[in-house]
């Protein structure tokens, strides 16, 4: 299987985990924007994307695929645990 056809990438990440990641990646102009590319663009509701994400941030292989995104991640979830 290609990477094209939803392979993997050097990382051993799917071609899903790699669009997660490259959508928290990005700057969002305003609200709702993020919303609305994680519905058209993955096809998947907001609560499903942040599902996906949160298991994603530990597996290793998002951590070696893109490490300032994932710990950035990590960090805000940290943080956002602390204050619960």
């Amino acid at each position: 299987m290609t990477e094209e056809q939803g392979g993997t990438d050097g990382s051993g990440l799917g071609e899903r985990e790699r669009a997660l990641l490259a959508v928290e990646r990005r700057s969002w102009p305003g609200p709702g924007a993020k919303e609305r590319a994680v519905r058209e663009g993955l096809g998947l509701s907001p609560t499903r994307y942040y599902q996906l994400l949160n298991a994603l941030l530990d597996d290793p292989r998002a951590l070696e695929h893109d490490p300032v995104t994932v710990n950035r991640l990590r960090r805000v979830r940290a943080g956002k645990q602390q204050r619960r």
